[in-house]
Parts: C-alpha cells; sequence; structure tokens
C-alpha cells in the first residue's frame, strides 16, 4: 500500500490504512519510524550465539551484551531468530533477560546443543577446548539419542539439529546411524519441536529425508560440484523439508581455504542451482546465514545471492516472514502486516522490489509495539 499508515497497540497491530483513509486522532506518531518501507518482522533461521561477547549472559551488563545483540540482530531486522547451537545455559538465559526487557533483542527460538554421529565430530571443531568437546553428543543407541532430545526440551529447547554427515578431512565423511537420526526426529516431533540437520552433501541430504526431518540448515558444496538431482529435490518438496540455503557462508569459508576465486564462484554457483531447482519445484526456502559462526554480521550478500540464484523480491521477502512463521506454527500470531497479529515490524528505507540489498536498509525494527533499534540519522 502507498502512502499508508499503521496503528499499534499493546502489541499488536490494532489498524492499517490507506491514503484516503484518515488514521484515529490523538496518537502518539513514530515519526523517527515514518517514511519508509513497512514489512512484517523478519527471522533468521540460522544463527549462533556463540561469539565470546555472550558468554556469561546471566551476569553480563547492559552495556556488555547490548551492542553485539543489536549487531548481530535487530540493526538488520531480525525480530525472531533460531539459534542453530550454542552453549544451551546461556542462551537460555539470553532468552530470558530479553523476555524479561532487560536487553532489547528478538525472540529466540533454540534447538539446544546439536547431535553427532558416533565419533564423528567435524575436524572444524576439533580445536575446541577438550573439556567442551567432552560435552558434544554423539549418542551410540537410539535411546540415548532420544533422551538427550527429551532433557534438551526439558531445558528449554523448542528443536532439535543433527549433524547428520560430518567432514573428517581428507575426503571422509562420518554418517550418523539411520536409526538413531528417525529416533531422534520422532522424539522430537512427539515433544512439538522441529528437526533441523546439517547435510554436508547430498547423501546427507538424502538421509535427512528418509529420517523424516523438517529443516536442512544449509545447500551443499561438498563435493565441489555438488548437485541435488531432480528426484532429491522431488522428495525434499514432497517431505515438506525447508531449507536455509547459507549461500552467503560458501563464500566466507572457501576464501578462508584460499582457494582461486573462480574456484570459489563456481562453487557458490552450484550452491545457486541447489537453491534455484528446490525452489523453482515449490519447496519453502527460510532464510538464514550462519551468523555467529561466521563472523560477517551483515546479510546483503545473502540477500544479492538469493536474488541471483533466481528468487524474485517477494520470494525473499516470504523466506523472512510468511515462510518461517508457517514452519514454526505461528503464522496466527506473526509473519504478516495484519490486524490483530503481533506488532514484529520492520521499516526499509527503500523497497526492495527495486533492489534486494534494500532489505539491509533497516530504518527501524519493531517487536511487540516496542522499538528495538531506530537508526540514527
Amino acid at each position: 500500500m502507498d502512502n499508508a499508515w499503521m496503528v499499534v497497540s499493546g502489541g499488536k497491530i490494532e489498524a492499517v490504512g490507506s491514503a484516503s483513509e484518515a488514521p484515529p486522532t490523538g496518537l502518539r506518531r513514530a515519526d523517527a519510524c515514518g517514511g519508509g518501507v513497512i514489512t512484517a518482522g523478519f527471522q533468521n533461521s540460522h544463527v549462533h550465539f556463540t561469539d565470546p561477547a555472550f558468554a556469561g549472559a546471566v551476569g553480563r551488563s547492559l552495556e556488555e551484551l547490548q551492542p553485539p545483540l543489536t549487531g548481530m540482530t535487530t540493526r538488520f531486522g531480525f525480530t525472531t531468530v533460531v539459534d542453530t547451537g550454542s552453549d544451551p545455559a546461556n542462551t537460555l538465559a539470553l532468552r530470558q533477560r530479553i523476555e524479561r526487557g532487560e536487553l532489547r533483542g528478538p525472540a529466540i527460538l533454540s534447538v539446544g546443543a546439536p547431535l553427532y554421529p558416533q565419533n564423528g565430530i567435524p575436524f572444524y571443531l576439533r580445536d575446541l577446548p577438550p573439556a567442551l568437546l567432552q560435552q558434544l553428543a554423539q549418542p551410540a543407541t537410539a535411546e540415548e539419542a532420544r533422551a538427550i532430545v527429551r532433557k534438551s526440551f526439558e531445558s528449554g529447547a523448542q528443536g532439535t539439529k543433527l549433524f547428520i554427515a560430518t567432514p573428517q578431512g581428507h575426503g571422509e565423511i562420518r554418517r550418523m546411524s539411520s536409526d538413531i537420526a528417525r529416533a531422534v526426529v520422532a522424539e522430537t516431533r512427539g515433544l512439538g519441536g522441529l528437526t533441523m540437520v546439517h547435510p554436508t552433501d547430498p547423501e546427507g541430504v538424502s538421509a535427512a529425508v528418509q529420517a523424516g526431518v523438517d529443516i536442512l540448515v544449509h545447500t551443499t558444496i561438498d563435493p565441489p560440484k555438488s548437485a541435488w538431482s531432480a528426484e532429491l529435490v522431488s522428495q525434499l518438496v514432497a517431505r515438506n523439508v525447508s531449507v536455509v540455503p547459507t549461500l552467503q557462508l560458501w563464500g566466507y569459508e572457501l576464501t578462508k581455504a584460499k582457494l582461486p576465486a573462480d574456484v570459489r564462484d563456481g562453487i557458490v554457483a552450484d550452491a545457486e542451482r541447489q537453491l534455484a531447482a528446490f525452489s523453482s519445484a515449490g519447496g519453502q526456502v527460510l532464510f538464514g546465514t550462519d551468523v555467529g559462526y561466521m563472523t560477517d554480521l551483515d546479510p546483503t550478500q545473502e540477500y544479492v545471492l538469493m536474488a541471483h540464484a533466481g528468487l524474485t523480491p517477494m520470494q525473499i521477502l516470504a523466506s523472512l516472514t510468511t515462510a518461517p512463521a508457517a514452519r514454526w506454527s505461528a503464522a496466527e500470531r506473526r509473519g504478516r502486516v495484519k490486524p490483530g497479529l503481533d506488532a514484529d515490524l520492520v521499516v526499509l528505507g527503500g523497497d526492495p522490489a527495486t533492489d534486494v540489498r534494500r532489505f539491509s536498509d533497516v530504518k527501524c525494527t519493531i517487536r511487540a509495539g516496542k522499538e528495538l533499534f531506530v537508526r540514527s540519522p
């Protein structure tokens, strides 16, 4: 709607009107957030609160926690995030402080601590402190896996993350047994949660589909020239598996690996083709960046790569709003600009329909009617 207005009251959207309709009188105007393009609040479906800036969240001061929290989330319009692996107790403390109003931050959905294949910690995590490595769950049986899931939900998780296949270095991939993966999915679903999977390669994607998972948290670049067959894409769509592309992550990782630019770009293009095939087949795409693991906080490149893969601005907007709300059974509360829904809103400085980079041009981020971020003039 052009030249529209919105009334927010009690944390809800009370009314939306066009220029031909006069707004109610006697209301406080949010002038700092006016003059932009309003959308529903964004969800980043793949983040990690593992940066040292968030450590000790239960006792850190507002002055210590607020800047990194804003810089990673609300600065870019995220009113909901999904933490896909961190210290569960610390992330819970961060969530509780946000919900008590001590910090201005997004709603945090958490999958607790991930589960790995037996003797299958990825090679890129082996430099973690030994005490921390010993805490990483590597269930040997289905029942052990079920118990881990139950304990995670008792600690505040809303889902479970599986590393169904993990790179060990030198081309070796360690794989989770199918009975353990299916047990985790069944236990998680029975508790009302979603199962998210790090697939690593196309075989991992296939194993995830067969286990009945809900969300893939990455496309795949292992091995190089990694392709998803038409049959695999059809299975993903038929089984209602959502995909978080994380295209920006691949360039970030391949640059660290010092690969030549042409090789790096070719591998990222393969991941773009996976996204294009999945989206074209009607698959549900969820926006996510892996920020927190990835130190580049700005999601602009993710929007550019998704557009380069063929997604329209409206499809990208859906991946930020309606799709994640539906996936997390919250469509009756958020994801759209509609009277009666939560006033989770983003005000952009320009229309992303003309340039997808505008999705990062955030003037204001509002959650439940409260301004979490207002850009300085």
